[in-house]
C-alpha cells in the first residue's frame, strides 16, 4: 500500500518554497512536485522568466530571477523537503487521503493535506520577435520591470484597454518619457475612473484602432513596434525600448478538473483573503493560483507561509 503523505505541494514558485520551509519546520515532511515545464515555464515557476528582480526584501541590488529560485528550492531541501522534477495530470479531492497523480505513473501518490501554488501563466499575444525580446524590452508585468534600467527614460508602450492596462500605463509614466497604449477600438473597456486617470496622464498618448504586428530590435533589446490602423490600413513603426502586456494571466488549473470553486477567470476561490482555504476540506491553495490582485513574488510567499501554517493547524485537529 502507498505510503500517506502528510502535505503534498504542487507547485514550486515563491508560495510553494516558502510552504515547503514552514510545512518542514513543522515536521511535516513536505513532498513537493515542482513540475516539468508545467505551464510553459521551469520549475520555479514564471520569476524564472525574469532576468532582474529589484523589489524582493534582502537583495539590496537585485537579484536574477532564476537565481532567486534556485536560492529558494535549495533552502526548501536543506529544511528537508522532498522534491521530484514532475508535472501532477489529474487529482482525485473526492475522499481522503487524497489521490495526485503525477506524469507517467498510473499509481496515484496518496496525501492527508495539499498545497497547491501551480501559479499563473501571463497570456502573450504570439507576437513575431515575442521570444526573441521577451525580458530585452517585452514585459507582462509593468510593477515586477518597469523600474529596471533598460526601461527608465525611454518611450514604452502598453498593449490592452482594461484596468490592468490602465494601471500598468500609469505605473509606467514614473519611469518612461512616454507611455503610449494601443486600443484596438475607439473606446477602452476600463473602468470610467481608471480612463479618466489615464485621459488625463500627460504622459500617456492614446492610439485608438491600433493594433500590433511585430517586435523589431537588435541584439541590444527591442528598438521598434510595428503596427497597423484598422480603419485606414496604414502600417507605421514606433520607436520604443519596451513593450507591456496588459492581456490578463491564465491560472493553472485545468488539472482539478472543476473540483474545486473557481472564480470566472480560473482562480481558486478561497474562505477570505486571510485565508487559504479552498472548498475542500484539508486542501489549500496560495500564490498567483489564488490571487488576481496583487500577483508579485513577496505576496506569494505570504500565503505560502499562510497555507503552510494552516495545514499544520488542520493536520493537528484531525489527530484528534
Amino acid at each position: 500500500m502507498s505510503t500517506v503523505e502528510q502535505l503534498i505541494i504542487i507547485g514550486s514558485g515563491p508560495a510553494g518554497h516558502t510552504a515547503a520551509i514552514y510545512a518542514a519546520r513543522a515536521m511535516l515532511e513536505p513532498l513537493m512536485f515542482e513540475g516539468f515545464l508545467a505551464g510553459g515555464v521551469a520549475a520555479g515557476g514564471q520569476l524564472t522568466t525574469t532576468t532582474e528582480v529589484e523589489n524582493f526584501p534582502g537583495f539590496p541590488d537585485g537579484v536574477d530571477g532564476t537565481m532567486l529560485m534556485n536560492l529558494m528550492r535549495q533552502q526548501s531541501i536543506n529544511s528537508w523537503t522532498r522534491i521530484e522534477t514532475k508535472t501532477i495530470e489529474k487529482v482525485d479531492l473526492t475522499s481522503r487521503p487524497f489521490k495526485v497523480y503525477a506524469q507517467g505513473e498510473d499509481t496515484p501518490r496518496l496525501a492527508q493535506s495539499i498545497i497547491i501554488a501551480t501559479g499563473a501563466t501571463a497570456k502573450r499575444l504570439g507576437l513575431p520577435g515575442e521570444d526573441m525580446f521577451r525580458q530585452r524590452g517585452v514585459s507582462a508585468c509593468a510593477v515586477c520591470d518597469g523600474a529596471l534600467p533598460i526601461y527608465r527614460n525611454k518611450h514604452l508602450i502598453v498593449i490592452w484597454a482594461g484596468d490592468a492596462a490602465a494601471e500598468e500605463a500609469t505605473h509606467l509614466t514614473k519611469f518612461a518619457t512616454k507611455v503610449s497604449m494601443l486600443v484596438r477600438r475607439d473606446s477602452m473597456r476600463a473602468s470610467k475612473v481608471m480612463q479618466q486617470r489615464v485621459l488625463d496622464n500627460p504622459k500617456i498618448e492614446m492610439l485608438w484602432n491600433t493594433e500590433w504586428l511585430e517586435i523589431i530590435g537588435s541584439d541590444h533589446g527591442m528598438t521598434w513596434l510595428k503596427i497597423i490602423n484598422n480603419q485606414t490600413n496604414e502600417t507605421t513603426t514606433l520607436e520604443a525600448g519596451g513593450l507591456f502586456y496588459a492581456v490578463g494571466h491564465k491560472p493553472n488549473t485545468a488539472f482539478l478538473d472543476g473540483q474545486l470553486e473557481l472564480d470566472e477567470a480560473g482562480y481558486i476561490v478561497t474562505k477570505d483573503n486571510m485565508s487559504t482555504k479552498t472548498t475542500v476540506e484539508g486542501v489549500f491553495a496560495a500564490g498567483d493560483v489564488q490571487d488576481k490582485k496583487y500577483r508579485q513574488a513577496i505576496t506569494s510567499a505570504w500565503t505560502g507561509c499562510m497555507a503552510a501554517l494552516e495545514v499544520e493547524h488542520w493536520l493537528q485537529g484531525q489527530a484528534h
